[in-house]
């Protein structure tokens, strides 16, 4: 009888605070994960994901690069002045940003392309195995190539900065403490 009223009283417990309201909100919300993107255009990409991919933003594809030390032409150019970039890194880094971005906007639109079709052989119900293996296939292809062009740029312009401006980007955008002296910076 012990038990029992030890058993109660812990279950009391358990609804006065809510417990059970918390674990049945989220078992609701892991079997509906996905409610409302099936009126996406194209299902695997968010309406943001597409606007990035056709405007030639990163979308974190160069965090390997960007993490360990290797900033990317778009950021320097925002935080220029902080860096205190000269007239020639300014000038450098702009045409780095160009060249990027009229590479990437192509890969950008091929893998929007390629994502549309395949989103297309689902909803007609045409698509088959065979068929499946080579538009993934070539999903990857795109999605490394646009991979590779990102972390490209951040590699050249790490070459056109000091170790202090790289420094002083590690700071500004978070990834340093201000007073460290210790950071890691890529060998030019």
């Amino acid at each position: 009888m012990k038990s029992l009223l030890v058993g109660l009283s812990a279950l009391a417990l358990v609804a006065a605070t809510g417990i059970p309201l918390t674990i049945g909100n989220v078992a609701a919300q892991s079997t509906r994960p996905y409610a409302g993107l099936q009126t996406r255009p194209i299902k695997a990409l968010s309406a943001e994901q597409i606007a990035d991919l056709k405007a030639g933003r990163g979308m974190s594809l160069a965090l390997a690069a960007e993490l360990n030390g290797y900033p990317g032409p778009r950021h320097v150019m925002e935080l220029g002045q902080q860096l205190g970039l000269t007239d020639r890194q300014r000038v450098d880094v702009q045409r780095l940003f160009d060249q990027m971005t009229a590479e990437v906007v192509p890969i950008g639109e091929k893998l929007i392309s390629q994502e549309a079709d395949l989103d297309r052989q689902f909803a007609r119900r045409v698509v088959t195995s065979s068929g499946l293996d080579s538009v993934t296939a070539a999903i990857g292809v795109t999605q490394a190539e646009l991979r590779k062009a990102h972390l490209k740029y951040h590699l050249m312009t790490s070459e056109l900065l000091t170790p202090a401006q790289m420094q002083r980007y590690a700071q500004l955008r978070g990834y340093a403490n201000e007073n460290s002296a210790t950071q890691h910076t890529p060998n030019h």
